[in-house]
């Protein structure tokens, strides 16, 4: 069983900077790719920002220079800077990650989202 649980959302105005953690825990034995996503009012899912495990990182167009990812792979946790925020920004935020239990099952999994309301 392999849980994420993220945390750290709230609101803020625009400008203002938030930070979002994720930590994975369960029956882990490899983390490889983490992954945010965030669901925009009446949007489809999309994606934010990837981190692979040896902490090369990837981001959407949107949030490129504004949002930063990265990880701590002893605390198996991924964490989202978040800058310059704009009302744009409001969404549900999700983390994502590929993980290999311990029966050597690769699975990516999905936490249940964190609120990121960002005030004009």
């Amino acid at each position: 069983q392999v849980q994420l649980v993220e945390s750290g959302g709230g609101l803020v105005q625009a400008g203002g900077s938030l930070r979002l953690s994720c930590a994975a825990s369960g029956t882990i034995r490899t983390i490889h790719n983490m992954r945010w996503y965030r669901q925009r009012p009446g949007k489809q899912r999309e994606f934010v920002a990837e981190i692979t495990r040896s902490g090369s990182p990837k981001y959407a167009d949107s949030v490129e220079g504004r949002f930063t990812i990265s990880r701590d792979n002893a605390k198996n946790t991924v964490n989202l800077e978040m800058n310059i925020l704009e009302p744009e920004d409001t969404a549900v935020y999700h983390c994502n990650a590929d993980i290999t239990d311990n029966l050597y099952t690769l699975f990516s999994y999905w936490g249940q989202g964190t609120q990121v309301t960002v005030s004009s």
